[in-house]
């Protein structure tokens, strides 16, 4: 039975799709659009109304009355944020959308922020400022970059993305002094910026049930390549690639079910649509911002993927009645892509008035209008955003492809139109897996290498007796008896730190392990010298001393001790509020150790063609290449506490953390019969192995002679990394390399095979012209 009569308010894109599902309801009657658009004129069951102001509520209200109205669905936030819904609440008539006080989570991103930090759910580091000074200040305290957002209602676009300092304080002036935003700038929030994958999730809620819709993708900036100024949406295509299951469930419960309750014990519980935009980082899902509305473009991307036995207007009616428990949402399983078409100049200044052709787009397609008009008989533009193409296919290759077709054919035609030509383009290149590399997740080896060139002259000129003041090698040295102390040792020094795997630690709360890495990074490099550890000294800086947190990396540290069999001697704990944020910490740590000048290794001299290269295997990632670890495992949808794909007994967190394995207990009984040791850290197999050897020699390793860790094939084959890459960047499950006279090799294997896993890997080879190590068979690793 038609029982249900509908005032819509609003005249977008979003408008449009929402009486264009509304209509397709049996028990809807009659839909009434104020003030509507070119779209809606002509939709099915849907009467324009252009002489009532969409922000006149008490005239929306008489209107309602005099014409049966039993649902009121507003279509932007303004009408929300300002409390339309408590109008119509007042007489009795439902409305689809939060109460003034709950839609504050749009309304308010200070409030929102104050929210979440509240309900301890997920989101970014944040400062909220009314204060010009203020936020200065906190700009040249923070070393983070950031997002900068006016707070109220920005129509989409009071969100500024500086890449300096300097383009962060012009920002902020642009917001709070010359009011670019108008009163939406009067407060604006700081940001910790968050890398990943921007999705967003439209969900039903009645105040206590939800209903999500697919996770869908956003495509905010003007041009191809998401280059230019953003826009309020240039295109959108659902669902996302990387909407598994398991991501969805840690949604619902880390994010969309504490929101919803939280809204309860405020006192305001929510009900309509709530927006959610994610960014979907190493550490899981965080909130970046709340709507209170449907979204535009991905209204008109999610609601055709509901399936025909799905009734909108049933699920409205719910969510303002209170049984959304229910109903169920049906999903069609396909996939759907829009693409925006705008005004010439948009989002500058653009042209209105221009008259339109629009045909009758192929099965499959839907148009959606957003700013167009009937003048007439003729359609006009009358907005940036003017109208936009849908399509639904089986696969999201299919649905992109549609759409793009319909526009070739000319489905849409107007003097100035512009669209991006690479909707979804996110998705397609990381199904077709683009090769990740450790420089694009921000680490550039090549660039080191270049930076100690640089700064040999400079270390040169410190030169004294006993030491040679070079750089380079695996540790500094100091020949103590060239120092005023006959008879003396060599001094060997090594200082590192633990690098971005503390983000990990960080994120999973667990902090013991660390500080076993950061002695292993240390002495690793002082037995190479044919050292023998002594003492260890650490750093630890912090914003603020967590004592729990403090404590269990120092134990770690204090286990790394032990089984190195050096002494922790001293340390140094600074307090930096400013230098880090939040509960960020960093680390370094120093080991000395001596060694006698007939036993310092290598021992180039002695290196001959036919050297034999034995490898012991690695315990895992150990501490470094974590800057492409976390981009991978990012790119692949997985939080830290989902469980590993490559190790089901464990989660990706847990895994990771897997400490750097110590091997001097294990390597000290045989120094007096190897040439040579090179510890495979940042650079891999081909950085490193070079290191130890005489010019007129090279590492010949032959690529399968040992196990590979799971953890490495996934990375590899997740990251679509290149062999090369992988051999460069990670330790490849080979953590240490020994050279030994080919006569000794099986003697040293089996003496370290006592408690080392042992492979032969390789041999020395002259060098000629080559590379210092080359590593072959790689075109085998798949």
């Amino acid at each position: 039975m038609a029982d249900v009569r509908i005032l819509l308010i609003g005249n977008g894109g979003r408008e449009h799709a929402l009486a264009w599902k509304l209509s397709q309801s049996p028990r809807v009657e009659a839909i009434f659009a104020v003030p509507g658009n070119g779209g809606t004129a002509t939709c099915e069951k849907v009467t324009n109304v252009a002489d009532v102001p969409a922000d006149d509520f008490a005239a929306l209200v008489k209107f309602a009355q005099a014409n049966n109205i039993n649902l009121v669905v507003p279509g932007p936030e303004a009408p929300l944020v300002d409390g339309v819904e408590g109008f119509f609440k007042n007489v009795g008539i439902p409305c689809f959308g939060p109460s003034k006080a709950a839609a504050r989570l749009e309304g308010s991103k200070t409030y929102s922020k104050d929210f979440m930090h509240k309900y301890n759910i997920p989101t970014a580091a944040y400062g909220n400022f009314s204060d010009y000074q203020a936020a200065l200040a906190y700009i040249d305290n923070v070393n983070h970059d950031v997002v900068i957002k006016a707070t109220g209602l920005a129509a989409g676009k009071g969100v500024i993305l500086p890449q300096t300092k300097a383009e962060a304080k012009e920002a902020i002036k642009q917001i709070m002094v010359d009011k670019a935003f108008g009163a939406a700038g009067d407060e604006i929030v700081i940001e910790e910026l968050l890398l990943g994958d921007e999705l967003s999730v439209l969900t039903f809620c009645d105040g206590y049930t939800i209903r999500s819709l697919p996770l869908a993708q956003d495509h905010k900036r003007i041009f191809d390549g998401d280059q230019g100024p953003n826009t309020g949406g240039m295109g959108c295509y659902a669902p996302t690639n990387i909407a598994t299951k398991e991501l969805m469930d840690q949604i619902d419960r880390e994010i969309l079910e504490p929101t919803i309750s939280g809204m309860r014990r405020e006192k305001q519980p929510f009900r309509g649509v709530l927006f959610t935009g994610l960014m979907i980082t190493a550490s899981g899902p965080k909130v970046l911002e709340y709507n209170v509305r449907f979204g535009d473009p991905e209204t008109q991307t999610v609601l055709p993927l509901l399936s025909a036995d799905t009734d909108l207007a049933e699920i409205m009616l719910a969510c303002a009645n209170g049984y959304l428990d229910n109903c169920h949402l049906n999903i069609e399983n396909k996939f759907s892509a829009t693409v925006v078409l705008a005004a010439g100049g948009y989002p500058g200044s653009y042209a209105k008035g221009t008259p339109m052709t629009v045909r009758q787009p192929p099965a499959g397609s839907t148009i959606f209008h957003a700013g167009t008009v009937l003048d007439g008989a003729q359609l006009k533009t009358s907005g940036g955003r003017v109208i936009a193409i849908n399509a639904v296919g089986e696969s999201l290759r299919a649905a992109v492809d549609s759409a793009y077709a319909s526009l070739d054919s000319k489905v849409i035609e107007f003097e100035g139109m512009f669209y991006r030509k690479d909707i979804a383009h996110r998705a397609f290149r990381s199904s077709e897996k683009a090769a990740m590399t450790y420089a694009q997740a921000g680490v550039d080896i090549q660039a080191g290498n270049d930076f100690v060139e640089k700064i040999k002259k400079a270390v040169a000129s410190t030169k004294r007796a006993g030491a040679d003041a070079e750089i380079g090698g695996f540790g500094g040295e100091l020949d103590l008896s060239q120092c005023g102390y006959p008879d003396a040792p060599i001094l060997v020094g090594a200082i590192d730190g633990v690098g971005t795997k503390l983000m990990i630690a960080q994120a999973m709360k667990k902090h013991d392990t660390v500080g076993i890495d950061l002695v292993a990074m240390n002495v690793n490099d002082l037995v190479v010298q044919g050292a023998t550890p002594l003492m260890f000294l650490d750093y630890y800086g912090c914003s603020k001393l967590d004592l729990s947190t403090a404590a269990a990396f120092v134990e770690g540290v204090a286990d790394g001790c032990r089984q190195a069999g050096c002494a922790l001697v001293g340390g140094e704990t600074a307090e930096m509020p400013g230098m880090y944020q939040q509960d960020d910490y960093d680390a370094a740590g120093c080991a000395v150790g001596t060694v006698t000048k007939a036993a310092r290794l290598p021992r180039k001299d002695a290196m001959v063609e036919g050297d034999v290269l034995l490898g012991l295997a690695s315990a895992g990632v150990h501490s470094n290449g974590f800057s492409l670890v976390r981009r991978i495992v990012a790119s692949a949808g997985l939080a830290y506490t989902d469980k590993a794909p490559w190790d089901a007994s464990r989660t990706v967190g847990e895994a990771l953390l897997t400490p750097t394995r110590i091997y001097v207990k294990s390597l000290l009984p045989v120094l007096d019969k190897i040439k040579g040791l090179a510890h495979i850290t940042g650079g891999g197999l081909v950085e490193n192995l070079p290191r130890m050897l005489p010019d007129a020699l090279a590492a010949e390793v032959e690529f399968g002679t040992w196990e590979m860790l799971p953890v490495f094939q996934w990375l590899k084959t997740a990251g679509n990394v290149a062999g090369s890459e992988m051999c460069r960047t990670f330790n490849t499950s080979i953590a240490m390399v020994v050279a030994v006279d080919a006569s000794k090799a099986d003697e040293v294997a089996q003496a370290l095979g006592a408690s080392e896993t042992v492979y032969k890997i390789g041999r020395l080879v002259q060098r000629g012209e080559g590379p210092g190590c080359v590593v072959k068979g790689l075109e085998a690793w798949r």
